[in-house]
């Protein structure tokens, strides 16, 4: 192993702790108790419907319930792209009508406004800096693809998305063997752990009740059961993404996908000039086991990919504990995209789990008879997309309880969407690991053999995911 790597720390969450510090943890539930709202989870999702249900209605009583502590599950090991993706669109256009699925992307594009608009608003210094995404292609079949996407995000109303050539993308972000990027503006470099620290500070300065180190065993109509007592509530919402498969009932139906970072040591002034990136866009690329980074407020690069991307059983990781062999492959990414870093030294590498829904289509959902209510499914796009559900959860929430109507974001093609539960073991770790052993061979294969078209073993495993 590259003496470089062996000195990083590996797990103790993320990164993003080790900078800004494990929090205090709040007090767990002492009994049974009763609110109008219970939150199971306290990541993204759960706390920004605590945040838009309080403040659109102070009378409510809101109680979150967290397994360990606030963002202690991807909304604080993720990449820290606040960016205007979201998982399903295609298939939704295909069962709703391309115009529903340009609204959902509308949608999302004014979710990254939003955002920032909460956080500057709340004074939540998370670090964010509005750069946009560029997404870059490095082989002729990326490049392929590369185009299409931008002809496809062009077609659903994003218009102020741009195409670039090798010389313009090496103007942004000096990336080895680039040979053509595409850019939104519709997105943002962030700290994932000081925007989730400051949230759950905003949510309990409005009056919600957050219980952490009480994990929740059981979700049934009105009932929230955990070891220290039942929280009893009209509506209990499902805010648990890739720990879902951990509740009673719930084991197939989104599968925790594993993702793993890296992030370097802060690099020197003359590293940065040879790179580029002044610009801090969030950077990420067109193969088919894709990469995403970004450039921190502190001078680094934090990286990341799919590692091994599953655990038998659908278990989660221990504190972000990353192997070794992932560590070593996320570290070839880094110096085959930047050459000039082949000496730099990584000081920290993680893991983290994301729900996967078996069609790979982000859902938000309220079951009118029965007051449950959930969000997720975001598959590696929760950062944005967890604040469009929390606003959709709180109107879907004021319109069964009689303070509200009909929105825009309860008729988006989303809400309702219901899916068939993934396959029982071993079934599902031999397709998951079948289907990301096929990509990374389709992505050497393009390296190998320029040729404009994608690997065949590509649309292969596309159709063994059921993405398309």
């Amino acid at each position: 192993m590259n003496s470089s790597t062996s000195s990083a720390v590996n797990g103790g969450v993320s990164f993003w702790y080790a900078d800004d510090g494990l929090p205090a943890v709040r007090e767990p539930l002492t009994g049974d108790a009763s609110a109008d709202v219970v939150i199971v989870g306290g990541g993204y999702t759960g706390l920004w419907t605590a945040y838009y249900l309080k403040k659109a209605a102070p009378f409510l009583r809101i109680t979150v319930l967290e397994q360990k502590f606030c963002g202690y599950g991807a909304s604080g090991r993720n990449g820290g792209w606040l960016y205007n993706g979201i998982a399903g669109r295609d298939r939704y256009a295909r069962l709703h009508g391309h115009e529903a699925a340009v609204r959902l992307q509308k949608a999302m594009n004014d979710t990254v406004a939003e955002v920032v608009a909460v956080a500057r608003a709340e004074g939540i210094d998370a670090d964010i800096h509005q750069g946009g995404v560029l997404e870059v292609a490095t082989t002729p079949a990326q490049l392929a693809r590369l185009k299409a996407f931008h002809a496809h995000e062009l077609a659903y109303g994003e218009t102020d998305r741009e195409l670039y050539g090798a010389r313009e993308t090496a103007e942004r972000i000096r990336v080895a063997d680039a040979v053509g990027s595409t850019w939104t503006p519709h997105g943002a470099r962030l700290h994932p752990v000081k925007l989730v620290k400051g949230l759950a500070a905003a949510v309990e300065a409005l009056g919600v009740t957050i219980h952490e180190s009480t994990p929740v065993t059981e979700i049934r109509p009105k009932h929230a059961v955990t070891p220290y007592g039942t929280v009893r509530a009209p509506y209990v919402l499902r805010c648990t993404e890739g720990f879902t498969a951990a509740l009673k009932g719930q084991r197939r139906t989104w599968l925790p996908m594993n993702s793993s970072m890296i992030a370097t040591e802060p690099l020197t002034e003359e590293q940065w000039a040879a790179i580029g990136w002044a610009g801090r866009e969030t950077l990420g690329d067109m193969a088919h086991a894709y990469m995403y980074a970004q450039r921190t407020v502190d001078g680094r690069i934090a990286l990341g990919g799919r590692g091994v991307p599953y655990r038998f059983g659908s278990r989660t990781d221990n504190d972000g504990r990353t192997q070794e062999a992932t560590v070593a492959a996320l570290r070839e990414v880094l110096t085959r995209f930047f050459p000039s870093l082949a000496g730099v030294r990584i000081e920290h590498a993680w893991s983290g789990v994301l729900g996967v829904p078996r069609d790979w289509c982000a859902t938000v959902t309220l079951d009118r008879s029965t007051g449950l209510g959930w969000a997720g499914g975001y598959v590696g796009s929760g950062v944005a997309t967890a604040n469009l559900a929390a606003r959709t959860l709180r109107d879907l929430v004021r319109q069964d309880s009689g303070q509200g109507g009909r929105t825009e974001l309860t008729e988006l093609p989303w809400v309702g969407h219901r899916v068939r539960k993934w396959e029982p073991e071993p079934f599902r770790w031999l397709g998951v690991q079948g289907m990301y052993a096929t990509y990374r061979a389709a992505d050497r294969r393009e390296r190998r053999y320029p040729d404009t078209r994608s690997s065949r073993l590509a649309r292969l495993a596309d159709r063994v995911a059921g993405r398309h």
